[in-house]
């Protein structure tokens, strides 16, 4: 692949890849692309992209990847620097060459030297830009490309005439004359670059013109647009050297018409400033300002480049014409310094020409007498003759100035301005300037040298008529003419641009309502969930109708906050295995998402070398990377991946971290959640148990009595007994004390026997209620007497309290339920009212009545003559955890927990009701027969009434 080709080679390559089958020739595409980067950089830009990403796609080309992937990125360089974006082009440029390096491609690197040869030239790092091509004229000598190399020491040459004119020339001229006439034109181009660069700055403006003329061609030839538009500006410049302005003219415009369709900021400043130039010498100062101007603002991202300088020196000058003088000197001062180093020697010259001009202006003549003999000198030295008669002119000004002031100065103005002519005449093509000669005049008039005078007068005048011609006015107004048609077509580009900017953001906003309106929808949907599971599944559903999602993953903290598990991962439509990830995983993104607690927007390499890429997972290229966080805690984090390059900008950034917003919220509510329940899950267990155990107290309490009568009973029955035996054995035993003894023994068996079957009954009682609430099983009961075993278990707290119960239910209601639940539902509804309805009272009744209602089910009463419920609680006693007894032995879970098997266990339904006269009324209406598959949700939240 060489540097450049001519023209009928990239004709005879775009041939071959119209004919050659779709995507079958990677690298000859890319070697058209190479060659176009100057003449269609768009086109070349978006080849090498559609190349690259062909690349990326399809992994059976990896070792053709390795190969082209150091042009592709030269080629960026190249797009980048003719763009004026040298860091990132000057990075991209180091990385290719280095790429180059490790494949041992000499030619490569020698591009790679360079590209960055023109990046470090625009910068103003001119040492190391000619350490950089020395270094790239080395390897191409290694690797036997003498065509690369004379384009690069060609390169060099002109860069060092810039400096030092006679040691470019003894360098180089005489290799370059030697082989000049067998070139092909992208070496040729260059060459002739430098033969005329070094020939302008020799004054021999005709052959300087002659070589950029060649140079012109041969750069158009090999697609060298950058050194063609070069080549045209320095003709236009040459001609202006040589007051042939109207011929300057017509070069400059052809190099700006090349330039101004390439948008290279380089190329369209530095023609803008020599046609500023051309303008200020024709007294066209309003036009040249315009223009001026235009070319510093748009060199402006190449403030440290030569082209910059010379376009601040020509604003400079025409600061002078204008006759702002101390603005002049001020910018003369300030390039004095920035050309003081390796920039450029001719620039140094030039100023102080002009910094005497300014001073001479201003009245400091001995400062500018200095000053212009110094650039005299110089301008001897470097054999640089226009800068001489330029200097001589300056000089004349300041002898007559000193004259005027009745000083005598060294050397007269007329002898300063007859050697200025005299080394004018010595420079080919030039024609001698109205006001070199005008000045000549008037200096021939002061010494009475008249005949001469009235000569230089009239070629002042016939000089100044040919400049102000008709056709040269013409042409300045066409010119005049064609920069105003171009700013109003600016303006018009501009206000399209507007316009265009404007539909844009309308239409994004547009977009972006639209989809925070989806996605306002899409989070009411996610956090109306209360298992992470849902969540997931339904973020899922909506995540790949907005974003390219091929990867999606929710990874969560793990209790001991030391590593992330993945608790939900898809890639591309299938649930991938759990993961683990340590925190301090140095190659995981998540993980180092958690601990940076920021988003991460990561690209990774195509071709899988990336360390945080999963193996045998999806290739990926793009991902986003998001912390879940509510307030300060980070729950985990979420992540999308993507194969595509590029896959996500900010309108995706939003709607990511919406989600991701949604998500944790809905992930907080869903592990709230699941602590309520276990915690609700927990007090019910410990209601049952308290529940069992005022069970066993109250049947302990009730078995007390029985039993200790029947204790009595037969310590009194055994101490008479003993008594009749002794009185027997003494023969002291009376008919009297007999009987009386076997009265008592009769009445004590009798008060034992009742005794104990009461206690009997009693455990009988507890045995029953206690298997029904321990293993709640379903079996057919009498409703009447298994209320009066539950209720007989509660009669000990119920007296102890001074209250009473009474029930009314009539036998044979039998029902095919839970008796265990069903005692729970009655136990809940006496403690309640022993610890709300009769608190500071005495003597409360309590009655329990049940009958027959609709077909199938019956209707339960439980009232109390309390104190009542007021209205504010009326309609949140069922709530779970609300109880006005909060820490004074009221849980708030005893109604709600009646509530919950009455509605989901029975099938049925309970209500309260405020009582006339005080007390309320709960009332229940249960079906015979209870649901066959009750629905588990005992600890669901009640309905509220009202």
């Amino acid at each position: 692949m060489r540097l450049f080709e001519p023209d009928d080679e990239v004709a005879r390559l775009q041939a071959m890849l119209e004919q050659a089958p779709k995507g079958a020739a990677l690298r000859t595409e890319l070697i058209l692309a190479w060659q176009l980067r100057e003449r269609d950089t768009a086109r070349a830009r978006q080849l090498a992209d559609d190349i690259a990403h062909r690349l990326a796609a399809a992994p059976e080309h990896a070792a053709e990847r390795a190969g082209l992937q150091p042009r592709l990125r030269l080629l960026q360089a190249e797009c980048l620097r003719l763009q004026a974006e040298l860091p990132a082009a000057l990075l991209e440029a180091q990385a290719a060459t280095s790429e180059f390096n490790t494949q041992g491609d000499r030619c490569g690197m020698v591009d790679g030297c360079w590209v960055q040869a023109l990046v470090l030239a625009n910068q103003g790092q001119t040492q190391a830009r000619d350490a950089v091509l020395e270094q790239g004229i080395v390897l191409a000598q290694a690797a036997g490309d003498e065509e690369r190399q004379l384009i690069l020491e060609a390169t060099l040459g002109r860069y060092q005439s810039f400096r030092e004119l006679r040691a470019a020339e003894q360098h180089w001229s005489e290799r370059f004359t030697a082989l000049l006439p067998g070139l092909r034109a992208p070496a040729a181009a260059g060459v002739h670059l430098f033969f005329g660069s070094c020939a302008y700055r020799a004054s021999d403006y005709a052959g300087a013109i002659q070589h950029f003329n060649r140079g012109f061609e041969a750069a158009l030839k090999s697609g060298q647009l950058h050194n063609a538009i070069t080549a045209a500006g320095n003709i236009g410049n040459a001609f202006t050297s040589l007051n042939d302005h109207d011929t300057a003219l017509e070069w400059v415009q052809r190099a700006l018409e090349l330039a101004r369709p390439t948008g290279w900021p380089a190329s369209v400043g530095a023609c803008l400033s020599q046609m500023g130039e051309t303008l200020r010498r024709l007294q066209r100062l309003d036009l040249a300002e315009a223009l001026l101007e235009e070319a510093l603002q748009t060199l402006k991202p190449l403030e440290a480049s030569r082209n910059y300088a010379v376009a601040l020196k020509y604003r400079a000058d025409l600061a002078l014409d204008r006759g702002a003088y101390q603005q002049a000197l001020d910018c003369y001062l300030m390039l004095e310094q920035r050309s003081s180093g390796p920039q450029g020697g001719d620039l140094q010259l030039e100023m102080q020409c002009g910094k005497a001009k300014a001073l001479l202006q201003l009245g400091q003549l001995e400062a500018a007498g200095r000053v212009a003999q110094e650039a005299l000198q110089q301008a001897v030295k470097a054999g640089l003759d226009d800068q001489q008669v330029e200097a001589r002119q300056v000089l004349a000004a300041i002898s007559g100035q000193l004259a005027r002031q009745g000083r005598q100065p060294e050397t007269s103005a007329l002898e300063h301005l007859e050697q200025a002519l005299q080394v004018a005449g010595r420079i080919a093509g030039y024609q001698a300037s109205a006001d070199l000669l005008s000045d000549l005049g008037q200096a021939y008039a002061q010494a009475g040298r008249h005949a001469e005078a009235y000569a230089a007068s009239e070629q002042s005048v016939a000089t100044r008529e040919r400049l102000h011609s008709q056709v040269a006015h013409q042409r300045l107004m066409a010119l005049q003419l064609r920069h105003m048609t171009e700013n109003a077509r600016a303006e018009a580009a501009h206000h399209k641009q507007m316009a265009e900017a404007e539909a844009k953001r309308a239409a994004l906003l547009q977009r972006t309502s639209v989809t925070l309106e989806r996605l306002g929808a899409i989070g009411q949907e996610i956090t109306a969930h209360l298992d992470a599971e849902s969540v997931f599944l339904t973020l899922h559903r909506h995540v790949h109708a907005l974003l390219d999602a091929a990867g999606f993953c929710v990874y969560l903290m793990d209790a001991d906050g030391l590593a992330l598990t993945s608790v939900f991962d898809m890639e591309n439509g299938q649930r991938l295995p759990s993961e683990r990830v340590a925190l301090n995983d140095p190659h995981s993104n998540s993980a180092r998402c958690v601990r940076e607690r920021r988003e991460l927007s990561v690209h990774l390499a195509a071709d899988g070398s990336d360390p945080s890429q999963v193996p045998g997972t999806m290739r990926t290229l793009s991902a986003l990377f998001a912390p879940l966080m509510v307030g300060e805690r980070v729950l985990g984090v979420m992540t999308l991946q993507s194969p595509h390059a590029n896959a996500y900008a900010e309108h995706e950034w939003l709607i990511f971290r919406s989600l991701c917003a949604y998500t944790a919220i809905a992930l907080d509510n869903a592990s709230a959640y699941r602590h309520l329940k276990d915690a609700q899950a927990q007090l019910v267990a410990q209601e049952k148990l308290a529940a069992l155990g005022a069970l066993v107290a109250g049947v302990a309490h009730e078995l007390n009595t029985p039993i200790g009568n029947s204790l009595l009973m037969a310590s009194t029955l055994q101490q008479r007994s003993e008594e009749i035996t002794q009185a027997a054995q003494d023969n002291s035993l009376r008919r009297s004390a007999l009987m009386s003894y076997l009265a008592d023994a009769s009445s004590a068996s009798q008060l034992i026997a009742r005794g104990l079957s009461t206690a009997a009954a009693l455990v009988a009682s507890f045995k029953q209620v206690a298997a029904d609430r321990t293993t709640e099983q379903r079996r057919v009961f009498d409703l009447a007497h298994t209320s009066q075993d539950i209720v007989a278990t509660m009669m000990g707290a119920i007296r102890k309290s001074g209250h009473a119960i009474a029930l009314e239910i009539p036998e044979g209601i039998r029902m095919d339920a839970y008796p265990g639940p069903f005692g729970q539902v009655l136990t809940n509804l006496i403690n309640n009212a022993l610890l709300h309805a009769f608190e500071g009272r005495s003597r409360g009744r309590m009655l329990l009545t049940a009958a027959p209602a609709r077909p199938g089910w019956v209707e339960l009463r439980f009232s109390d003559n309390g104190r009542g419920i007021s209205a504010e609680h009326l309609h949140r006693i069922f709530e779970p955890f609300f109880t006005t007894k909060l820490g004074q032995g009221g849980s708030g879970l005893g109604l709600s927990i009646s509530y919950n098997i009455v509605k989901s266990l029975f099938g049925g339904e309970i209500q309260v009701e405020a009582a006339p006269g005080g007390g309320c009324c709960f009332v229940l209406q249960l079906p015979l027969s209870a649901p066959e598959q009750p629905l588990d949700a005992r600890l669901a939240a009640p309905e509220r009434f009202s």
